[in-house]
């Protein structure tokens, strides 16, 4: 009986060459992609109720960033605010300032409205998940 013949170096090759290509195009694909999520961090919310201090910190038309409780509060009009979670939706860092409207990402650059959580400019695909906040006796309660 003869002995089983091993494949040729040259198939070996082949195959391998061809396995790579797929896991390459498959990554490309993936890099590709149109998921909402680019980068598909989901940024915390507080579970407890956050005092973030007085709400006359807030100015009128304009917003603050309380990065320690990664928390940006905007207040539109008087009496109104709006908070959101300061944490990227790209990859979940935490933003480091606020310019004209537009919390700043500082590690890949993404852009969000900070009255809304809209993402302005990527990576980041989804917007800042909003937080409930409300004023009591003068000061900002989040969460």
């Amino acid at each position: 009986m003869p002995a089983p013949q091993s494949p040729a170096r040259r198939t070996v090759l082949k195959g391998a060459a061809a396995l790579a290509g797929a896991a390459g195009a498959g990554a490309t694909l993936a890099a590709c992609s149109t998921e909402t999520n680019s980068g598909g961090h989901t940024p915390a919310t507080p579970t407890a109720p956050v005092d973030l201090g007085a709400a006359a910190d807030v100015p009128v038309g304009g917003a603050k960033l309380y990065r320690e409780d990664k928390l940006i509060v905007s207040c539109p009009a008087e009496g109104q605010y709006k908070a959101f979670s300061a944490q990227c939706t790209h990859a979940g860092c935490v933003l480091d300032k606020i310019v004209e409207g537009e919390g700043n990402c500082p590690c890949h650059g993404s852009r969000f409205d900070v009255n809304t959580g809209k993402v302005l400019r990527g990576p980041a695909g989804a917007p800042l998940p909003a937080v409930p906040v409300r004023a009591e006796n003068g000061k900002l309660v989040a969460g």
